[in-house]
This record gives C-alpha cells, structure tokens and sequence, in this order.
C-alpha cells in the first residue's frame, strides 16, 4: 500500500495493491498499521455506502463540528468522482486551500480527509458508488457545509452549475468569505 501526502500533507492519498489473474483480482484496501505510521491513528467507527445514479452529481461540501468531528477514507468501487477536501481549520497556513483528486474504480486510489476539512465529491460517471470510511458518528446538529461552487475556493469542478445535481440542504451553504470555522 503506497500513502502519499497531496498538496496539502495532512490530505493522504492511499493506493492499495491490486492484485489480478484470470480469476479477477485481490487487493488489501485498509491497512490500519500503514495509516497509522502517516500519523493516522484514528478507531474507524462506521462504513457509509454512497451510490449516485448520474453523472453530475455533487455531494458537499460538507464537515462535522465537534464533539462528531469526522475524518473520512474514501473509495470508489464503480465509477469515478473528482473528490475535493478544502482546508477550513482557522489556524492553518494552508486554509482555504483544496485538494481534489480522481477516484475511480480504475484507478483504485482512495482519499483521507483529516478532521477540519469540509468534504464533497463529483461525480464523473453513471452509476457511481462510493465506500467510505468515518471516524464519527454523524450528528445532524453537528453538519455544517460551504456552498460547493463558490468562485472564491476556485475548484475546477468538471461541471457547469446548471449541469448539477444537488440536494437542496447542499445549494444553502454559505459561501466561504461568510463562514465562521468551527475548527
């Protein structure tokens, strides 16, 4: 398993061994220790499964407060998404800042999202599922979001906003020149 800091170093990207043969393939997809010597030293409490029938999806950005704060490992198991973590924790030199990279079925790399980052992903294809991996519980009370196409976090989202597909909780965030951190 290769784990590569991104742009932002506490955004980890995980690339899982695939092994194939005429039978199909076997792959380790979570390896605890392997985190763990990056600084990742989380108990990993629920898995979510995500499935989004469109391309042009869009799912964020989204974070939780404190006390159910959640880092996330994401992967994709069919399908491909542009996933994005923006840096929303105050004291960073790196707020602000995103990182987005390609998940895909094909490329089996994934994505950890520390806590203080807010979340989303877009979907690039039909029938896209997406595995994910999170350190909290979620808690209603305890969401917060930016609006996921806010020219000031300048993400290169490989759709236009009239091609979207959102939830209407997800069009109401605010944009980030109006957001107080909770982190």
């Amino acid at each position: 398993m290769e784990i590569i800091p991104a742009a932002i170093p506490d955004v980890l990207i995980v690339k899982p061994k695939k092994y194939g043969d005429h039978r199909g393939f076997f792959s380790e997809t979570f390896k605890n220790a392997a985190l763990r010597e990056h600084g990742v030293a989380l108990d990993w409490i629920q898995d979510n499964h995500s499935f989004s029938a469109a391309r042009g999806v869009v799912r964020g950005l989204h974070f939780q407060r404190a006390p159910k704060a959640q880092a996330k490992l994401l992967r994709v198991t069919r399908g491909a998404i542009l996933d994005v973590a923006v840096d929303v924790r105050k004291a960073s030199p790196t707020y602000g800042q995103h990182v987005a990279v390609e998940l895909s079925a094909d490329n089996w790399t994934q994505l950890y999202v520390p806590v203080g980052f807010a979340h989303g992903f877009c979907t690039l294809t039909e029938n896209t599922e997406v595995l994910y991996k999170v350190s909290a519980e979620y808690g209603p009370a305890e969401e917060g979001g930016l609006v996921w196409d806010d020219p000031d976090l300048g993400i290169a989202w490989p759709i236009r906003a009239e091609e979207a597909t959102l939830s209407a909780r997800d069009l109401e965030w605010p944009r980030f020149k109006d957001f107080v951190s909770p982190f």
